[in-house]
C-alpha cells in the first residue's frame, strides 16, 4: 500500500475520500431507470447504429467509410489506496466497454475531480501515471482531458474506439440455447469493500488488483475470433443486473449454475460475514422481482451473485456448437472461461439460479 503525507503530516488512505468503492459508487440500477423515463428520448440520426435503448456498454455510431465509432465514459471514487493502482484499474474500467462491443479503443480524455486543499497534487500525479501505463498498454493515446475541484476524488476516461460492423457484439443477440461464458471471477465489490474496511488479506488486495488491472482485449478479440451471439461487461450492476438488461434487450431469459459461477478466494467469506458494499445490495433489490431461486439461497449468496464489480470480465453469450471453440480460443490466451449458464425461453429478462455458489 503507498502512503503519501499531506502538509500537516499524516498518512493518506485515499479510500477513506470515497463514499464508495469504485463501480460499486455508480447509481442504483432502478434509479437510473427512473431517471431515464423522466427524460423525454432524443431522435437518432441513422448512423446511430447503438444507442442507450438497450442499455449496452457503448454507443456506436457507423462513419462515411463504413466502419463503426465506439464512445463509452467510466470514470468513479478511490477503490485503493494506492494511487498509481487506482489509475490503473479507472483505465482498464474504461476502455472495458470498447471491448465488451468487440472494438479496439484509439484515444482517450482523462476525467479528474480532486479535492485540492485536502490532497496533494502529486498524489493525483500517480493516478494519471497509472492510467498512462494502461493506456500504454493498451495503445491507446491519452489526448486530453479535463478537471474540476471536488471534496471527493474521482478519476476516469473517456474512450473512442472502432470497429468493423462484421466484429460488433451487442447485448441484445442473446439466443435461446445459448451457453454464457464469464472470463473473469467475481468478488471485486466485496474484497474493494473489505480494503476500504481496512480488514482485507494482502493476497485478496493482490488477486483483486491483478484481476482489475486485466484488460479484456484478449477475450474480446477470441470472441471476435469464434463468433458469438451477445456480450456485456460486468461491471457495476453486478452479473445478475448485466445479464437482466441483456436478457431484457434480447427478449430472453436464463438459467445460472451458482456452482459454475467463478470467485475470488476469500470473497464468498467476505459475503458470509456481511462485507457486501451497498452497490451491491441495490443491485439485488433491482433484481430480485425477476429472479427465481432454485433453493432457498441465503441472502449472503444472493448478494455474491449480485456483486458490484469494477472491471470485471466479459459475459458472453455463444451458441452451443461454438462454446467448446470459444473456450478454448480463451484458453490459448490464458482465460478461464468457464460456461456458467445458458439462455432460455421465458419471459424478458427473467433469471433461475440453480445450487449455490461454490466455496
Amino acid at each position: 500500500m503507498v502512503r503519501m503525507s499531506v502538509a500537516q503530516g499524516g498518512d493518506v488512505r485515499l479510500t477513506k475520500f470515497s463514499h464508495g468503492a469504485g463501480c460499486a459508487c455508480k447509481l442504483a440500477p432502478g434509479d437510473l431507470t427512473t431517471v431515464m423515463g423522466m427524460v423525454a428520448p432524443t431522435d437518432m440520426p441513422p448512423e446511430v447504429v447503438v444507442s442507450a435503448e438497450t442499455g449496452d456498454d457503448a454507443a456506436v455510431y457507423r462513419l462515411p467509410s463504413g466502419e463503426h465509432l465506439v464512445q463509452t465514459v467510466d470514470f468513479f471514487t478511490p477503490i485503493l489506496d494506492d494511487p498509481y493502482e487506482w489509475g490503473r484499474v479507472a483505465a482498464a474500467n474504461a476502455l472495458s466497454d470498447v471491448y465488451a462491443m468487440g472494438g479496439r479503443p484509439l484515444t482517450a480524455l482523462n476525467l479528474v475531480a480532486w479535492p485540492v486543499e485536502d490532497l496533494p497534487l502529486d498524489l493525483l500525479a500517480r493516478v494519471l501515471e497509472g492510467g498512462a501505463a494502461i493506456a500504454r498498454e493498451a495503445g491507446v493515446a491519452i489526448v486530453g482531458g479535463h478537471s474540476i475541484r471536488d471534496p471527493e476524488p474521482k478519476y476516469g476516461m473517456a474512450v473512442t474506439g472502432l470497429v468493423a460492423p462484421e466484429r460488433l457484439v451487442r447485448n441484445d443477440g442473446m439466443r435461446p440455447g445459448d451457453r454464457l461464458v464469464l472470463t473473469k471471477p467475481l468478488g471485486l465489490g466485496l474484497i474493494s469493500t473489505a480494503i476500504k474496511a481496512g480488514s482485507a488479506t494482502d493476497e485478496q488486495t493482490r488477486l483483486a488488483v491483478q484481476t482489475m488491472t486485466t484488460l479484456n482485449a484478449a477475450a474480446s478479440e477470441a470472441m471476435s475470433e469464434i463468433g458469438v451471439s451477445a456480450a456485456t461487461d460486468v461491471t457495476g450492476f453486478g452479473l445478475l443486473g448485466h445479464l437482466h438488461i441483456a436478457l431484457r434487450a434480447s427478449g430472453v431469459a436464463a438459467e445460472v449454475d451458482a456452482a459454475a459461477v467463478p470467485f475470488l478466494a476469500g470473497a464468498l467469506d467476505l459475503a458470509r460475514g456481511g462485507m457486501a458494499p451497498s452497490g451491491t445490495r441495490r443491485n439485488l433489490e433491482f433484481v430480485t422481482p425477476y429472479m427465481d431461486w432454485d433453493v432457498a439461497n441465503e441472502e449472503w449468496e444472493r448478494l455474491a451473485l449480485a456483486d458490484a464489480q469494477t472491471s470485471g470480465g466479459l459475459l458472453i453469450s455463444v451458441p452451443e456448437d461454438r462454446a467448446a471453440a470459444l473456450q478454448a480460443a480463451l484458453t490459448a490466451r490464458g482465460i478461464a472461461g468457464p460456461v456458467m449458464g445458458v439462455v432460455t425461453g421465458g419471459e424478458a429478462g427473467r433469471i433461475r439460479v440453480r445450487g449455490r455458489p461454490a466455496a
